[in-house]
């Protein structure tokens, strides 16, 4: 996974690398490591006014490289998915004041696209699902059905590398959008909390 950071101080600075050429929005991403267009990345951006680093998936349109006589910078310009328009709302919202202050996080989500299943305390039958996005306590899912608030669930994935799927239990606490619950994962053994930030770290390293 291929993780651009772009780390801006103020949202006036934000604001110089944001791009609008595109309904999706976009981001210059300072970066020497070169990327072909249509590449899959992550844009981590982290600015002090946001509550929480923000992690958005794109498609690199175009890469340049370093003119230091010009005092160019050597970048990527990422246009974002089009899935990720609440992300990039919540980015611009904030940034620009409109949006009140949330609590920060206390672990980090990152993006991802993995086919799981999903099960449903009241119902064995699992369910196609895609897990957005995942941290040590929580994931966002999408499915065609979405189940109430407060229902426990079990995600059912295969971890990078690993060939048996492993069960992770849940609870959905909220719902973002179209088909989409937002899970914070029930530790029911010593060990999994230890388990679910390996994960994680698997997850980021892939």
């Amino acid at each position: 996974m291929n993780i651009l950071r772009v780390r801006c101080r103020s949202a006036e600075e934000f604001r110089s690398f944001y791009n609008t050429d595109h309904p999706e929005g976009g981001l210059f991403c300072p970066t020497t490591k070169q990327l072909a267009p249509d590449d899959e990345v992550v844009v981590e951006i982290v600015c002090k006014a946001l509550p929480n680093r923000v992690f958005v998936r794109g498609t690199v349109l175009s890469w340049r490289p370093a003119l230091p006589r010009l005092r160019v910078r050597a970048g990527a310009l990422v246009k974002f998915a089009a899935e990720e328009g609440a992300k990039r709302d919540f980015v611009l919202e904030t940034l620009d004041g409109h949006r009140k202050p949330t609590p920060r996080r206390r672990h980090t989500r990152i993006p991802i696209g993995l086919a799981v299943k999903l099960r449903l305390a009241s119902d064995p039958e699992p369910i196609d699902a895609d897990l957005r996005e995942i941290s040590a306590n929580g994931a966002l899912v999408c499915a065609h059905v979405v189940p109430p608030l407060g229902t426990e669930v079990e995600l059912d994935l295969v971890p990078p590398g690993g060939v048996a799927a492993m069960a992770i239990t849940g609870r959905v606490i909220y719902h973002a959008g179209p088909g989409q619950s937002g899970i914070r994962f029930v530790f029911r053994e010593g060990g999994g909390s230890r388990r679910l930030r390996e994960l994680v770290r698997r997850f980021k390293s892939s």
